[in-house]
């Protein structure tokens, strides 16, 4: 591998993990990142996929003691997040590389409108009254995590504001056990979507290895970084990046 290349991949991995561990979005500067020193499109959602899982686990062990309190929604929502990501990832292989590559700018611009979205979605559910829940109310709940599940294992950017959106509007107030639901639902399906890339032999493991270890870096360490930078910078930073990144691999696919 090239030594520009594997800095280019280092560096990304380590911001992807201080994003993620902060505010999440790390697939936003892990793909483009691989796509950039040349990655076939469908290899480098794999590898950024199999690379970043293992900081999802790291999230669940530091929620650990809100996950407690969640059993109810972990027993609805983990089902639905492991078949949609199989589901997603199944799709993703059946999908020819040109054609995810045109699919792919129009995604990261979504996932980021989302992410400027995402104080108004907050505000929103705080002011949005609990109201009884009905049986449909949660059977739609269960369905929209399954379409959640799909797209975590197609793609994955933005899952969380998607999944914390429908946390709130169940009736969820406190935000680190919404966190730590989050956490688990998208291991799940980003989990059985790693397993699949790795069974079908689609992840660069040399590019893998080192984003593993970067990302691992700016989880631990980058983290307390981003927070004394503060939220505001660090969300504003990814949206900048989202946009960048979606216009270039936009241009570049057309």
């Amino acid at each position: 591998m090239d030594v520009t290349h594997a800095i280019v991949i280092l560096i990304s991995a380590v911001l992807a993990g201080a994003v993620n561990a902060v505010a999440g979005g790390g697939t936003l500067i892990s793909y483009p990142a691989l796509i950039w020193i040349g990655r076939d499109p469908i290899i480098a959602n794999a590898t950024s996929t199999v690379a970043l899982w293992p900081g999802t686990l790291a999230s669940i062990f530091g929620y650990r003691a809100q996950l407690a309190d969640t059993r109810k929604y972990l027993a609805m929502f983990v089902a639905p997040s492991v078949l949609g990501g199989a589901l997603g990832a199944f799709l993703l292989l059946q999908t020819p590389s040109k054609l995810f590559a045109q699919i792919v700018p129009f995604l990261i611009l979504g996932a980021t409108i989302l992410r400027c979205l995402n104080d108004v979605i907050a505000k929103w559910l705080k002011q949005t009254p609990d109201m009884h829940r009905s049986r449909e109310w949660w059977i739609g709940a269960i369905i929209f995590q399954f379409i959640v599940g799909i797209y975590g294992g197609y793609f994955g950017a933005g899952i969380g504001i998607m999944m914390l959106a429908a946390f709130g509007l169940l009736g969820m107030r406190d935000i680190h056990k919404m966190n730590a639901l989050k956490a688990t639902c998208g291991a799940c399906m980003n989990g059985v979507a790693a397993a699949y890339f790795i069974y079908k032999g689609q992840v660069m493991w040399g590019d893998a290895l080192i984003m593993l270890m970067g990302s691992i870096a700016g989880g631990y360490g980058g983290a307390s970084m981003a927070q004394k930078l503060g939220r505001k910078f660090t969300n504003g930073a990814v949206i900048v990046i989202g946009l960048v990144m979606g216009l270039y691999l936009l241009v570049k696919a057309f």
